[in-house]
This record gives structure tokens, sequence and C-alpha cells, in this order.
């Protein structure tokens, strides 16, 4: 598995504890074709716009793969209605028809998550409570 992960600052020993409650982990896994992302606790339109970059940036991601967005960690949402336009319009690194599946444990990741479902208008976008039941969802053999 290829897989890369950065947490928004320029090395591991340079983050700070406000970069670290800021940042975005992912991984690739270029056989299953999916992104799997971790916010920390504070998620704002920077530490997305700084993931996205990052993502396009890698040179195994493709727009057509599927991703898991982990939010569970997620304490302080701090986005605004023009920051979930922008998202969905111009940030979102991800193809219209690639599969994505939101994992939340809170009624404020829940809706964060079903504004980005409906500013994407289409089906290929899904919320669970955990990994398995996003895994099913995205066709993954459970191991």
């Amino acid at each position: 598995m290829q897989s890369h992960t950065a947490f928004g600052g320029n090395s591991p020993f340079e983050i700070s504890a406000g970069a670290f409650a800021e940042a975005a982990e992912f991984s690739i896994d270029i056989g299953r074709r999916v992104v799997i992302v971790r916010f920390g606790p504070k998620v704002t339109i920077h530490t997305i716009a700084d993931y996205a970059r990052r993502l396009r940036a890698h040179p195994h991601f493709e727009p057509g793969f599927a991703e898991i967005t982990d939010l569970r960690e997620v304490d302080d949402l701090d986005l605004q209605a023009d920051d979930f336009l922008k998202l969905a319009d111009e940030i979102d690194p991800f193809a219209l028809e690639a599969k994505r599946a939101f994992i939340v444990r809170s009624a404020v990741q829940n809706h964060a998550a079903r504004l980005h479902k409906i500013l994407r208008s289409n089906r290929t976008i899904e919320i669970f409570g955990n990994m398995e039941e996003a895994e099913r969802w995205l066709g993954f053999q459970l191991q």
C-alpha cells in the first residue's frame, strides 16, 4: 500500500499544538483506489483547503478515487455558510462521480457532511457512524 501522511507543518518535528489541532492526516491506498483522511480536533476552511492542496499535489492521487473522511475527532468545526459553498464549488479535489464516505459521531459533524452532500448534488456521498459501515458501502472486503 502506497500512502502519504501529512499533518500541516513542514515536518512532524515542527508541529505546534495549534497546527496539530487543525491537522488533516491522509493516506492513499492505490490498490483499493481510496483516500482515507482523518481530521484533528479543529477544522477550518484553511484546514480543508490545505488537505485538498496536498492531496492534488500527491503523485498517486486521482480525482476518481473513493474517499473516507473521518470526522470523529473533530470538536470544533469552524465553517461558515460561504465556506461550505467554496468547499463544494472550488476546493473539493474529487470528481463528482467519486464515492465518498463520511464517518461522524456528533450532530454537528453529521450536519456538515450532509451540507457537503447536498452542495455536491450527487448520490455518491453517504454518512456513517463507523469505519466498517463506510468500507462495506464502498465495496471493500473487511479483514
